[in-house]
């Protein structure tokens, strides 16, 4: 018996496998497991179910067409066919397409491109730029042709007359729509001649609408410092473009409502203030006349110098009262300082002289107040009453005792 090389046997099982016309175009149900999304684009996995398992590629030009990305546990279908690959010695699922089983592929990128953003932070009602009330011109990005613009000017015109609006064409529809949407919306914030941005489209299929989830889209939107309205569809749709707009307007025609007023009821609203404010200011200078002409018939100003004279009566009688005061203590000093000038000139020595007594002083001017205090020939001065003599010391005539000189 001949035996076989590996590469042989495996090569037999290959043509055998790649000649099943079943095998060449299968699909097959299963849980995915291992799935690693390699740097090179393709991905790899398994399919399982409870009793087995089947090794799985899916090169990047297949799944560069897919709509949502696969997950590990996810519950697919998948589309492709069973070759063996020789250096791993095993057969695999080389898969072309592949869906969600139970869920629609749109539909879950939907959520799964929701769940992203969301997570980013791009739904914050606290990023969200308001709406001006009155914008200057109104940008608004769709499609030039069809009923929608159509309806969307009849309403700016019919809402606020000769408004300014400018149209930038845009596909909504196909490969290329994502595309011109974001450079509608970049081409208004680099010419910054617009105070609000719209852009939307019609009702439709979640495949028509599907341009308006675009990820790149969203960025452009998010990024926009020009404030967007989103108008997708009818109320009941609703895209990743709604939820990252600064306003998600229900319909194209409810967007026009939105971001411009009525002209008739704003002009109705200012003739209403117009009339508050005429209202209040009479009612404000009928106060204020009521006011002066109280003021003009108080005193102070029918008898301006009235208060000047009693200040100036109350003045003089305070002067009156410092004058007598003054007397008064004057007077008091008065005879203070004659009592004292009376002690003063009691005993003053000009006074004792006056009555005959004299002093008596040495020639150093110290007084002799006793006969002991000289001595023969000295030269003594005399001060009397009028006047002063000087004398030459012989002897004491008399010498009292001492008790008397006390």
């Amino acid at each position: 018996m001949n035996s076989l090389t590996v590469r042989e046997l495996t090569a037999y099982i290959k043509q055998l496998i790649d000649s099943d016309m079943l095998l060449s175009n299968v699909c097959v149900t299963g849980e995915i497991s291992n799935f690693k999304l390699h740097s090179s684009g393709h991905m790899y996995f398994s399919l399982k179910d409870e009793d087995a398992v089947i090794r799985c590629v899916m090169f990047r030009t297949y799944n560069a067409r897919m709509k949502f990305m696969p997950e590990e546990g996810m519950k697919v279908i998948v589309r492709g066919y069973v070759s063996v690959y020789a250096p791993g010695g095993a057969y695999q699922l080389y898969a072309e397409d592949m869906q969600p089983d139970g869920t629609g592929s749109l539909y879950l990128a939907f959520e799964q491109l929701k769940q992203k953003l969301e997570a980013l932070g791009w739904f914050a009602r606290e990023r969200k730029k308001s709406i001006p009330r009155l914008p200057r011109a109104i940008g608004i990005v769709t499609s030039p042709t069809g009923a929608v613009i159509r309806d969307m000017l009849n309403i700016l015109q019919r809402r606020f007359p000769n408004i300014r609006v400018i149209i930038y064409p845009s596909a909504v529809q196909g490969i290329d729509a994502p595309a011109q949407l974001i450079r509608g919306i970049r081409y208004f914030n680099e010419a910054k001649n617009v105070d609000v941005i719209i852009i939307g489209r019609g009702g439709g299929s979640i495949e028509d609408l599907w341009q308006f989830n675009d990820e790149g889209l969203a960025r452009a939107i998010y990024e926009s410092e020009i404030p967007v309205v989103s108008a997708v569809g009818h109320e009941t749709d609703f895209s990743i473009s709604d939820f990252v707009a600064d306003l998600r307007a229900p319909t194209p025609s409810a967007a026009a409502e939105l971001v411009v007023p009525e002209k008739a009821v704003l002009k109705e609203r200012l003739m209403m203030y117009e009339r508050s404010l005429a209202s209040s200011l009479l009612m404000r200078l009928k106060h204020e006349r009521e006011r002066l002409a109280g003021l003009s018939s108080a005193r102070c100003i029918t008898r301006p110098l009235e208060r000047v004279y009693t200040l100036r009566q109350q003045l003089d009688g305070k002067l009156r009262e410092l004058a007598l005061l003054g007397r008064s203590q004057l007077e008091r000093r008065r005879s203070a300082l004659g009592g004292l000038a009376g002690r003063l000139d009691a005993l003053s020595p000009l006074t004792v002289l006056s009555r005959g007594y004299a002093i008596v002083q040495k020639e150093d001017g110290s007084v002799v107040k006793s006969v002991r205090n000289l001595g023969k020939g000295d030269r003594i001065t005399v001060r009397v009453a009028d006047g002063r003599f000087g004398a030459l010391f012989e002897k004491a005539l008399e010498a009292f005792p001492d008790k008397m000189e006390q």
